[in-house]
């Protein structure tokens, strides 16, 4: 005879079948259990893993943030500056002579000018506002680095997929391109090219309008900024070209364009959008490098660089011009920077984050 305590120890008596009731298991008395409906037979497509992984990590959602702030003061620019009730054009220190001591030009106040009126203070010699200029210089600076981005990655989608797939002649001499305009030091002819560009349109005697600037600045950027994500797309290319399921598509019969695009396409959406977002950060401090060496955009436009070019001029007397264009460029190259990576460890199925 089994005395109580030893009913207790061997558990509750076995369902019909031998089987023990359990979690998971569904019986006549109590019905599927808490841990079957909420267990993993639920689903997940590939891009509901890849936000559930980047949801997780705090620094790229961090870093997205930032970056979309950059963005909404870039596109909010004129609301900013209405609700301000300032622009980046006016100069407030020579209506006021108030505000700039009239030997030196530099704000009167201390740190620059920094008060409730001018909440970044003022420039100095002109007296412009310094909240203003770093707001339509964002603008600028971000219109130029994205539409380069834009044109870079179509034409490196392009020439690298079309390299890697088609082969032969058509790689030898696509890929012999890439490495012939990769050997170029960018920098330096970025510098070089900006004058030739402007001159083809516009006589040397004749001041070049800000568009044809703006738009110069682009093709420069992107005739020099595609190269390393054709190279990239063009390796993966090779290495899936050869796969089962690329050739099981043409065996049905499916034409090269229809492969690329329903099956090569998809499976390189990882490196192209990695790729972009460090492309950007490159071309908009590429850019502000070129107006701060002079051959970008200049006088009056706001910019970026030209904010430092500005502040290298004053940093002796007034050092607080140059701290808010510094501070931003470095926190929107960083969030970039990390956003770039967590969007790749988000998509890398294999990630451990």
């Amino acid at each position: 005879m089994t005395s109580p305590f030893q009913a207790a120890a061997a558990g509750p008596e076995p369902a019909a079948g031998g089987v023990p009731p359990g979690p998971g298991r569904v019986t006549k008395e109590s019905g599927p259990s808490e841990p079957m409906v909420a267990g993993e037979l639920v689903g997940r497509s590939p891009r509901q893993l890849m936000w559930r992984r980047f949801r997780r990590d705090r620094a790229g959602v961090v870093a997205a943030l930032v970056v979309l702030f950059f963005f909404a003061v870039a596109l909010l620019a004129p609301v900013i500056s209405w609700l301000y009730g300032k622009d980046a054009y006016t100069t407030y220190g020579l209506d006021r002579p108030e505000l700039l001591d009239p030997v030196s030009g530099y704000p009167m106040k201390p740190n620059g000018g920094i008060d409730g009126e001018f909440w970044f203070g003022i420039e100095p010699k002109l007296g412009r506002d310094v909240l203003m200029q770093l707001v339509y210089g964002i603008r600028t600076s971000l219109l130029i680095g994205l539409a380069a981005t834009v044109l870079s990655t179509i034409t490196g989608i392009v020439i690298g997929v079309a390299a890697g797939y088609l082969g032969g002649r058509t790689d030898y001499f696509l890929g012999r391109l890439i490495d012939l305009l990769l050997s170029f030091p960018q920098q330096l002819f970025f510098v070089a090219f900006m004058p030739v560009v402007t001159a083809l349109f516009v006589s040397p005697e004749k001041e070049t309008p800000t568009y044809l600037r703006v738009t110069a600045l682009v093709l420069v950027l992107w005739l020099l900024g595609w190269m390393q994500l054709a190279r990239l797309l063009r390796g993966q290319v090779l290495s899936l070209r050869e796969r089962e399921f690329i050739e099981a598509a043409r065996v049905t019969g499916a034409s090269p364009w229809r492969i690329i695009r329903r099956e090569l396409l998809p499976n390189l959406g990882t490196p192209i959008l990695v790729q972009s977002t460090l492309m950007l950060p490159m071309f908009v401090t590429a850019e502000a490098g070129l107006s701060f060496l002079g051959v970008g955009v200049v006088e009056p436009t706001p910019d970026w660089g030209r904010m430092f070019a500005k502040g290298a001029e004053f940093y002796e007397g007034d050092i607080t011009y140059m701290f808010f264009p510094g501070v931003a460029m470095v926190v929107f190259v960083v969030a970039f920077n990390l956003l770039g990576d967590s969007v790749r460890d988000a998509m890398d199925p294999k990630t451990t984050r």
